[in-house]
């Protein structure tokens, strides 16, 4: 399926998200690189005000750069380290409004100034993590957690991912 080429209109955030579901369901095949590359494609077309939207893959313990959208990007961070590392390792979503209040924020951006990364977990193992960066303060809020967590959803279950993630 062809990506749209149309902006969809970000005011209400759960229409607006339900058109990207829509959109990925679509676009999803089974090969978990197409995927990544589509989905980072999908959320840098349509999500406004961002800089930075990629995928980070378990690889050896440690996170390795995937697919992405946005200037180059820092290529490995470890378990715990930054905002990536440490929704990682807790396996829980970071809402960051101020990248610089982070404890150990890493800078691959000096323009981003709050960020929200999604564990990406199929059972109990770690797939890797979301991670999109914005330009301005407070960027994110629950409405986009909720809605990128459903698109993360769309994403494991959509796609066959090798055991080597993990």
């Amino acid at each position: 399926m062809e990506a749209s080429t149309v902006r969809i209109s970000y005011q209400d955030k759960v229409k607006f998200y339900k058109e990207i579901h829509s959109e990925a369901l679509g676009l999803a095949e089974r090969e978990w690189f197409v995927n990544l590359a589509n989905f980072s494609a999908l959320l840098n077309q349509h999500l406004p005000e961002i800089n930075w939207v990629g995928f980070y893959l378990n690889h050896g313990g440690e996170l390795l750069l995937s697919s992405f959208q946005g200037l180059p990007a820092c290529t490995r961070i470890a378990m715990g380290k930054g905002v990536c590392g440490t929704a990682a390792q807790s396996l829980q979503t970071q809402l960051v409004p101020d990248v610089h209040l982070f404890p150990g924020h890493i800078a691959c951006d000096a323009r981003s100034r709050s960020e929200v990364v999604i564990p990406l977990v199929l059972g109990d193992r770690l797939l890797g993590v979301l991670d999109i960066d914005s330009p301005l303060m407070n960027r994110f809020d629950q409405a986009d957690v909720a809605g990128l967590s459903e698109l993360c959803k769309i994403l494991i279950e959509k796609t066959v991912w090798p055991a080597t993630f993990a």
